[in-house]
């Protein structure tokens, strides 16, 4: 195996990936009676994969664009396929945000699953492989094999756990997810063969394909869109995001979880990783295209959220609304915008999988989340209203909060592009205060009005345990997020300038300008103090 850059000198990577499928395979072997030691066994596989990954964080080279910790090793070498893993000060993000809210999920699974708890955890633990395998994969086939078998065990958790409507919500995300699925196989198959037209080789390192290929404007054109409609449909959106309600609500929470703190974030980081820096002309001729889809996810998830009566639901629409900015930022196609855009995707992980934790620990107290059956329950639950506080200013964008810098980042860059988008875009962030603010109010506030929730009983120390982590990181990304930056800043300067070449051109005119301007204008001053003295 060819570890190139990997400072390690060992397959690092191919560890965090498949701990948890090691781990799915054991519990095989555990009786299914011993439902405590299942569940506190997949709860210490999550947590060794998460400290396996934090030395990644303190071993990244913050100087180089270049991938890390790389794996190659050849796997069918008829057609040039690879098993090549590396990551980059984005996908580096990714990959601990991943292993973070896994750990998470396990343990806030503890009570909710009463059934089949050893299937559950099983199909939980394979799941985070499928994942990390997402976010690694640097060969497009290898990719594209983890993006499809991501969806088998999300399938079986949202199918199996879920709600009264978890068949109708699992297939409709299956179907709505391979759909798009298909047309990104036909544009890689396509993009296969055309790599092999201009270079005589067989191959699908990513890697080459990007330095390598410079396709014709005609068929950017196409495979874009191809790729487009396999991404878009896993953002959300619009109007690809209809699978998105059904399979929140349905799903058990850490299935809310995973799916809002990661899966979604596979379609914007698909975005980044293909999308742009493969079909660079078609991404920006496509701007305006995606800049009005993602104004109206903004405002139609924001509006959405406002009418709803389930918890559950109101959280899921937000997150089409979220993920619009996300989008908008990104295809900004500057630093800052596909900055924030990254920094946002973490944002949304750890404050909307915190909002649905929040639902699930009320859910299992009163077994609904029907908003009109709370109301002062504050009073009741202090603990848990103050966390329940701190996760709703946090996804409003409260400033000292994680919310507030990844927002004013992702507007900034979208200001600098096309102030309209913008100007369109604010909207959401006023929508978002409105319907969190306003749910918070119904639920906590007033006078207990249900007799059912004068005996709810307060967060324990399980619930304690997985939420404070969250509300630190909250605090940290708010205050403090100078690390984040330090981190994908030179890879994001990489992609802009493989996306939008003329950036940093026009940047340093405009600086030349700026410079002969002050020299003229310092010139000016010297003559008109000569001529008074």
């Amino acid at each position: 195996m060819d570890f190139g850059s990997n400072s390690f000198g060992f397959p690092i990577l191919s560890l965090i990936t498949y701990i948890p499928l090691v781990g799915a395979f054991l519990i095989l072997f555990i009786n299914k009676e011993k439902t405590t030691v299942i569940k506190y066994f997949a709860f210490v596989v999550a947590m060794i994969d998460f400290l396996v990954s934090i030395p990644l964080w303190f071993a990244f080279d913050r100087t180089t664009w270049h991938f890390q910790f790389v794996e190659r090793v050849p796997w069918i070498k008829a057609l040039g396929v690879e098993y090549y893993f590396g990551v980059d000060g984005i996908s580096l993000l990714l990959v601990l945000l991943t292993t973070f809210l896994m750990a998470i999920s396990v343990l806030s699974s503890f009570n909710y699953i009463q059934e089949r708890e050893k299937e559950y955890y099983i199909a939980l633990l394979a799941l985070g492989t499928g994942m990390m395998g997402v976010f690694c994969a640097l060969d497009v086939f290898l990719f594209y094999v983890f993006w499809e078998v991501m969806l088998v065990p999300m399938y079986f958790l949202i199918g199996i756990w879920g709600g009264p409507r978890k068949l109708y919500a699992a297939i409709k995300f299956f179907l709505y997810t391979l759909f798009g699925s298909l047309f990104m196989l036909i544009a890689i198959i396509t993009a296969y063969f055309y790599f092999h037209h201009v270079t005589g080789e067989w191959s699908f390192n990513l890697v080459k394909w990007t330095n390598m290929m410079h396709l014709p404007a005609g068929l950017q054109f196409w495979l874009f869109l191809a790729f487009f409609l396999g991404f878009a449909i896993k953002v959300p959106l619009f109007p690809f995001h209809t699978w998105l309600p059904d399979a929140h609500v349905e799903a058990p929470t850490a299935g809310s979880v995973i799916l809002a703190g990661v899966l979604l974030k596979m379609g914007t980081y698909g975005f980044v990783r293909f999308s742009l820096p493969l079909f660079p002309a078609a991404a920006n001729y496509f701007v305006p295209f995606v800049a009005v889809l993602s104004i109206i996810a903004i405002i139609y998830g924001a509006l959405c959220a406002l009418a709803q009566e389930d918890m559950k639901k109101l959280v899921a629409y937000s997150s089409v609304s979220h993920m619009g900015l996300v989008m908008l930022a990104m295809f900004a196609l500057n630093p800052m915008g596909i900055e924030g855009s990254i920094l946002q995707m973490l944002n949304h992980g750890v404050s909307t999988g915190a909002l649905f934790l929040i639902v699930g620990i009320i859910y299992e107290r009163r077994h609904t989340r029907l908003i009109k059956e709370f109301g002062g329950i504050s009073k009741v639950v202090p603990v848990f209203a103050a966390f329940f506080m701190i996760t709703m200013l946090s996804s409003i964008g409260l400033p000292g909060l994680n919310g507030f810098i990844g927002e004013f980042t992702c507007l900034a860059g979208v200001f600098k592009h096309n102030w309209v988008y913008a100007a369109f875009a604010v909207t959401g962030v006023i929508l978002g205060a409105a319907y969190m603010l306003w749910l918070y109010q119904r639920t906590m506030f007033g006078r207990i009005t249900n007799e059912k929730n004068l005996h709810l009983t307060d967060m324990n120390l399980r619930e304690w345990i997985y939420m404070t982590p969250l509300v630190i990181s909250f605090i940290w990304i708010g205050i403090y997020p100078k690390p984040i930056f330090n981190v994908m800043e030179v890879s994001v300067k990489h992609l802009v300038e493989q996306v939008n070449p003329d950036y940093y051109q026009k940047r340093l005119q405009h600086e030349a300008k700026i410079k002969k301007q002050l020299k003229m204008t310092k010139a000016d001053h010297t003559a008109e103090i000569k001529v008074l003295d």
